[in-house]
């Protein structure tokens, strides 16, 4: 086959998932395998089997992490916030359904409860069964405790103090049940519920030159104003065709002051052993922003309300 036949562009058979990323620019993967769809209470659910990334979760058609590359994704929301406190012993997690961001919370030896509130029971109980290299076995662990429901919800009625906040939840879309997640209503919540030194990290959506727009800086923003401290990087997520933004705030206002020279030492101390992606190196040119984000992370006024939600695509 030339170059040239390679190239050609062929209507796609029907077994291809075919994810918009934008209205205009479409990702498209061969399906092997189904091995879960459902329309649940709350949202269309598939566990498939990709050609090129294996097993993957995908929500409202939108891809939530693959076998292939979900260390990458999970790795830059997790570390490099847990690092930022000195001794993070009760983590909150909103979200997290298929498990893996327990996986990496309980790396950390520090760690003595992990408190997982994610509203879809049945997206949980699919992700346990058909994801076992995404958790790792992580729900069976002894200082997890799951609850099925809405994340502000279970904070308001909770009187539960956490050291760290990881908000892993789908984007904020308008006839999905996360965008509450990103107002500055919850922030104001969540804030009540961390100690005087605790943190939190949200999935902030992509970064790329196109994509920020339509997220990413309206919810730094956000954070930004709701918090005493803030911070934000990204990381490239092959499986979501761009780079990907997360954002921390944090109740001391010097909370992100971890040096690239010191997370691999912190890393050992707490026992945390075979990441992929994340060491001292990485977590520099994570926090390494280019100008064009920081600049539209400065020129962003908008702030995420109850009132005026944020929809993205």
């Amino acid at each position: 086959m030339t170059n040239s036949e390679f190239f050609i562009q062929k209507d796609l058979p029907v077994n291809w998932h075919q994810e918009y990323i934008t209205p205009n620019l479409i990702q498209a993967e061969e399906i092997l395998t189904i091995y879960y769809e459902k329309q649940t209470k709350y949202q269309h659910a598939l566990i498939m089997e990709g050609a090129c990334f294996g097993r993957s979760l995908v929500l409202d058609g939108k891809t939530q992490s693959t076998e292939k590359d979900e260390f990458i994704y999970h790795e830059a929301l997790v570390h490099p916030t847990m690092l930022s406190h000195p001794c993070p012993k009760r983590i909150f997690i909103a979200g997290g359904g298929e498990g893996a961001t327990a996986r990496e919370v309980l790396r950390h030896k520090s760690v003595e409860r992990v408190v997982m509130v994610d509203i879809d029971r049945e997206v949980v109980s699919a992700c346990r069964k058909y994801l076992p290299n995404h958790h790792q076995g992580s729900f069976d662990d002894e200082r997890m405790e799951i609850i099925f429901e809405d994340a502000l919800e279970f904070l308001l009625s909770t009187d539960e103090l956490f050291d760290v906040a990881i908000i892993d939840v789908p984007d904020p879309l308008e006839s999905g049940p996360a965008y509450k997640v990103f107002t500055m209503e919850f922030y104001r919540v969540l804030i009540k519920r961390l100690t005087s030194s605790g943190v939190m990290v949200s999935q902030s959506g992509p970064t790329g030159p196109g994509f920020y727009a339509e997220c990413f800086t309206a919810v730094a923003n956000t954070v930004r104003h709701a918090f005493p401290a803030f911070a934000a990087h990204h990381v490239f997520v092959p499986a979501f065709a761009s780079t990907w933004g997360f954002t921390q705030g944090s109740m001391n206002s010097s909370g992100f002051n971890t040096c690239s020279k010191d997370v691999n030492t912190k890393l050992a101390h707490r026992n945390v052993a075979g990441l992929k992606m994340y060491d001292g190196i990485t977590h520099e040119g994570l926090f390494s922003l280019p100008v064009y984000l920081r600049q539209a992370m400065d020129n962003e006024t908008r702030i995420i309300t109850e009132s005026e939600p944020l929809f993205v695509f």
